[in-house]
C-alpha cells in the first residue's frame, strides 16, 4: 500500500507525527482515545510478535505501554486496531534529564535483548519510541518489532545518534548538549559527537567502538547509508547481536552525570526564605491544590520539585518544568528512588520553550501546544521572567493563561533581597513592575479568587482563575 492511500485512509485523528512507518499509523478517536492501525506490510511480523510471547514478556516485565486488539477491527486498511493506554503527557528526548535519556536507552537495550530471546529484534531505536509513564519509561512503539534472522541489528546506528552520542556528550562535555537533539531529529551524528568530546574519551573502549570508530567508519563510506547497505548484506549470528546489546548496556550504565554545581540546583539552600516563612509557603500551596484537587499540574521553575510533591496525589500529574538541567535530574532521580510516579521532571526553558519541530512543524509538537492544564504554579519565578528577561507583565499573564485553568502564582516585590539581587547589576527600568501593575495586567487574564500573604516575607501567593475564552 503506498504512502498516498496510507494517508487518505487514516482517520482524520491522525497524529501528526506518526507517518514515517509503513508498518502502521496513530489516531485519536472523537473521544481522545488513542488507536494503533496495523497495516498489511506488518502483518506477518505482528502475528510473530503475538505467537512467539514477545508481547507477554514485554507487557509483564512493563516495559511495554499496554493495549488490547480491538475484536471488531474498526479500520478496512488494517489488519488489526489497537486500543492503547493513553500516555498522560508526551515529552520529548530533548525536554529529559541525562538520567531521562539514560533510563530510556537501557529500556531500548533491554528490550532488544528480550525480542532476541523471542526470535525478534527491533527495526529500529528511534529515542522518540519512549515516554515516561507512572514514574518509569516505557517503550510506546507496538510495531517496532521485526524477525531477527541473520542479518545484523540494523537499528545499531540509529541507537548510537539517539542515545550513545547525546549522553557520552552530556557526560563527557557539557549537560547542555543534550539540547542539540532539538537540531537533529533523527539523533546527533557520530562524526559531530566525535568532534566535541574531549580527547580522553577515546580511552573508553566502548565509546572508542561505538562512537569514534563508528563515526570513522561512516566518513571513510562517505555515506552511512551505503555502510548500512553492505553491513546488510553480512550475516550475523543470534549471539553476536547479543553481546552487541550487552556491550552497549554496560556502556551506556557506565555514563554518569558529571558532577557540578549549577546557579539553581541548590536554590532551597541558598534563599532569603526563613523557616517560618518556608514552612508557611509549603502549608499554602498544599492547602490551595488540595482545595482545587487538579488532575494536571504543570509547576514551572519547580527546580528540584519540593513544591510539585505538595500538588502531586494518586491518580493525577504533575509535570515539574525547570531551566537547569541538574535541578532536573536530581529531581527525577530522587523521585525514582522515593518511587513517586506521579510527577513528570522536564527541562523546560519557559522564556524559549521547545518548538515544533520536525516536517511541516507538525512532526513534533511545542511544548506549549502540550499545555491542558487545570491548574499552573509559578512561584518565585515572575521577578526572573520580568526583570531577568524583560518580560513585559500583561504579556506573560497572557501566556500563562493559555496552559491552564487555574493559576497559583507567586508575586516577588523589588524590595525583596532576591529582585534586589538582580537589579544590582543593572539599571531599574521596570516601572510597571509593582504590585498593581501586577495586579491589572493578569486581572485582565483571569479572576482573583484568593490571596495571601506569606509569612516572615515581603511575598504574596495569588490563585487566579483563568476567564472563559469562547471555545470554554
Amino acid at each position: 500500500m503506498s504512502g498516498n492511500n496510507r494517508a487518505a485512509a487514516a482517520p482524520a485523528g491522525r497524529v501528526a507525527g506518526s507517518f514515517r512507518d509503513p508498518s502502521g499509523y496513530v489516531y485519536r478517536t472523537a473521544e481522545g482515545e488513542i488507536r494503533r492501525s496495523v497495516l498489511p506490510y506488518y502483518g506477518e511480523n505482528f502475528r510473530l510478535f503475538l505467537e512467539s510471547g514477545l508481547k507477554d514478556a514485554l507487557l509483564q516485565k512493563k516495559y511495554l505501554v499496554p493495549f488490547t486488539i480491538l475484536p471488531d477491527n474498526p479500520e478496512p486498511d488494517s489488519v488489526a486496531t489497537l486500543a492503547v493506554e493513553k500516555v498522560p503527557f508526551i515529552s520529548y528526548p530533548y525536554e529529559w534529564s541525562f538520567a531521562q535519556l539514560k533510563d530510556a536507552a537501557l529500556l531500548t537495550l533491554r528490550i532488544q535483548l528480550l525480542a532476541l530471546q523471542h526470535g525478534m529484534m527491533l527495526k529500529d531505536a528511534s529515542a522518540y519510541n519512549v515516554q515516561f509513564q507512572h514514574g518509569r519509561a516505557i517503550f510506546i512503539d507496538l510495531l517496532s518489532f521485526e524477525a531477527a534472522g541473520d542479518q545484523p541489528w540494523a537499528a545499531y546506528g540509529q541507537f548510537c545518534t539517539h542515545f550513545l552520542a547525546p549522553l557520552a556528550l552530556m557526560a563527557k562535555t557539557d549537560l547542555d548538549l543534550g539540547l542539540l537533539l532539538t537540531q537533529y531529529l533523527d539523533g546527533v551524528p557520530l562524526a559531530l559527537a566525535a568532534k566535541l568530546l574531549p580527547f580522553s574519551a577515546r580511552f573508553n573502549l566502548g565509546l572508542f567502538l561505538h562512537l569514534f570508530s563508528h563515526a570513522k567508519m561512516q566518513s571513510k563510506h562517505n555515506d552511512a547509508r551505503q555502510s548500512a547497505a553492505r553491513a546488510r548484506q553480512a550475516k550475523v549470528s543470534l549471539r553476536a547481536k547479543q553481546l552487541l546489546a550487552e556491550g552497549l548496556l554496560g556502556l551506556v550504565a557506565g555514563l554518569q552525570r558529571p558532577a557540578s554545581k549549577t546557579e539553581w540546583a541548590d536554590y532551597y539552600t541558598d534563599t532569603n526564605y526563613n523557616d517560618t516563612a518556608f514552612a508557611a509557603k509549603k502549608q499554602l500551596i498544599a492547602e490551595f491544590s488540595q482545595e482545587y484537587s487538579p488532575q494536571r499540574v504543570l509547576d514551572i521553575g519547580a527546580n528540584t520539585g519540593v513544591f510539585s510533591r505538595l500538588a502531586a496525589r494518586e491518580g493525577n500529574l504533575v509535570v515539574a518544568a525547570d531551566i537547569d538541567p541538574v535541578a532536573v535530574d536530581k529531581h527525577y532521580v530522587f523521585l525514582k528512588q522515593e518511587k513517586i510516579r506521579d510527577i513528570l521532571p522536564l527541562r523546560v526553558n519557559l522564556v524559549n520553550p521547545p518548538p515544533a519541530i520536525g516536517w511541516d512543524n507538525q512532526e513534533r509538537e511545542s511544548f506549549l501546544q502540550r499545555c491542558d492544564f487545570d491548574l499552573v504554579m509559578a512561584l518565585a519565578l515572575i521577578h526572573h521572567l520580568a526583570i531577568s528577561n524583560n518580560l513585559p507583565l500583561p504579556m506573560l499573564a497572557r501566556t500563562l493563561a493559555k496552559m491552564g485553568k487555574y493559576l497559583l502564582i507567586e508575586f516577588v516585590p523589588k524590595e525583596d533581597s532576591q529582585v534586589q539581587r538582580l537589579l544590582a547589576t543593572r539599571e531599574d527600568i521596570f516601572p510597571d513592575y509593582h504590585l498593581q501593575g501586577f495586579l491589572q495586567a493578569f486581572q485582565a487574564e483571569f479572576t482573583l479568587l484568593r490571596r495571601q500573604e506569606i509569612p516572615d516575607s515581603r511575598r504574596e501567593l495569588f490563585l487566579f482563575q483563568r476567564k472563559k475564552t469562547v471555545a470554554e
